[in-house]
């Protein structure tokens, strides 16, 4: 009986991962749920026979079938917590257009969840409170910068340079954001500059989204600080 809870609920959990990203092998899957690709091939044969529309690309690995979606999972305590404590910190903190978005999704979350989980998350955002750090200038832009980067749609800012006190239009493609000392900071390919350049999100005067679109760029934060390392 314990085997076969387990199993269910390894079959529900691999369905959301499926449905959550675009591919995935075996391997991955194995790893994640700590069983052997032999125990994923099974379970993955299972749900088919259940009538789940999955894709295999050999090499590549499993996909859902294009418009095939899961009912919506219900949320434990932990994650409306941990939610909570998101909306929470981005309340108290720089840029506001995150806050609003993490707020429509509390609010659909409490829409759906049992009465008396809807009570203990509101015991929670009672009993929370995160302080703001340091200063700073708000902004209202990082949502719309979030989209570009998934979107590879180019973005035309403009920047208020801190240092040489100068004011410029750019056209620039955004590879990913990260947050210090309570600014956040977009790493983006500056098409002025032929270089990639740090924008802090506080200092772009003005920002649109343009219909351009550009070629995503081998990206990741981990050889990007290390390039910094090795200077």
């Amino acid at each position: 009986m314990i085997n076969d809870t387990k199993r269910l609920s390894r079959l529900t959990a691999i369905l959301t991962q499926l449905q959550t990203k675009r591919l995935l092998t075996a391997t991955e899957l194995a790893d994640k749920f700590l069983v052997s690709i032999r125990t994923i091939y099974r379970d993955i044969r299972t749900l088919e026979q259940a009538g789940v529309p999955i894709a295999g690309e050999a090499g590549k690995g499993y996909s859902l079938a294009d418009g095939y979606r899961i009912p919506p999972v219900m949320f434990t305590q932990q994650e409306i917590n941990a939610l909570l404590t998101a909306q929470q910190y981005f309340r108290n903190n720089a840029d506001k257009s995150a806050y609003n978005d993490l707020t429509n999704v509390v609010a659909k979350i409490k829409a759906i969840i049992r009465y008396s989980e809807k009570e203990k998350a509101e015991k929670l955002e009672q009993r929370m409170h995160i302080f703001r750090g340091e200063q700073t200038h708000e902004t209202s832009l990082l949502s719309g910068i979030q989209l570009a980067i998934t979107n590879c749609r180019t973005l035309k800012i403009k920047y208020h340079a801190i240092y040489s006190n100068t004011v410029t239009d750019r056209f620039v493609e955004p590879l990913g954001v990260y947050l210090t000392k309570e600014n956040w900071i977009m790493v983006a390919f500056c098409r002025l500059r032929n270089e990639l350049r740090e924008f802090r999100i506080d200092r772009i005067l003005n920002l649109s989204t343009t219909t351009d679109t550009f070629s995503d760029r081998l990206f990741s934060f981990e050889e990007y600080f290390n390039s910094f390392c090795e200077k």
